[in-house]
């Protein structure tokens, strides 16, 4: 039985897919690293100077930029018709979730206020 080959996309080498994504996603350089558990040192060399993309990081950085570990290796391609979300706020609503009880009230205090505060300056 003849191997099944996986066409990649070669039009983008893995740094600068990686660059894309991370952008699209609304991170910087250092919160990519920060997210992924390494320095923000190595997420530039993976994005400028290798095309070998960092195996143990794959499945932590697709995690984390949102998309899969084929998207990101570029077997797959990228829906861009879609909005970008942003998954620092999931993130941030995950960590919450962790706080003790009070803590989390006086955070849900502080959304309501600033999001009655937006609403409110939309209405006028």
């Amino acid at each position: 039985m003849p191997k099944r080959r996986m066409s990649m996309d070669h039009g983008e080498a893995f740094g600068p897919r990686l660059a894309r994504l991370r952008r699209a996603a609304g991170l910087s350089l250092r919160e990519l690293a920060r997210e992924a558990g390494i320095s923000h040192r190595m997420v530039s060399y993976y994005e400028r100077e290798t095309a070998h993309p960092p195996t143990h990081l794959l499945p932590i950085l697709a995690r984390v930029l949102g998309v899969s570990a084929d998207q990101l290796l570029g077997l797959k391609p990228v829906r861009s018709g879609s909005p970008a979300r942003d998954n620092r706020l999931q993130r941030r609503f995950r960590q919450a979730e962790k706080l003790p009880p009070a803590e989390r009230r006086k955070l849900i205090l502080l959304m309501d206020a600033f999001l009655e505060r937006e609403f409110f300056r939309r209405e006028a």
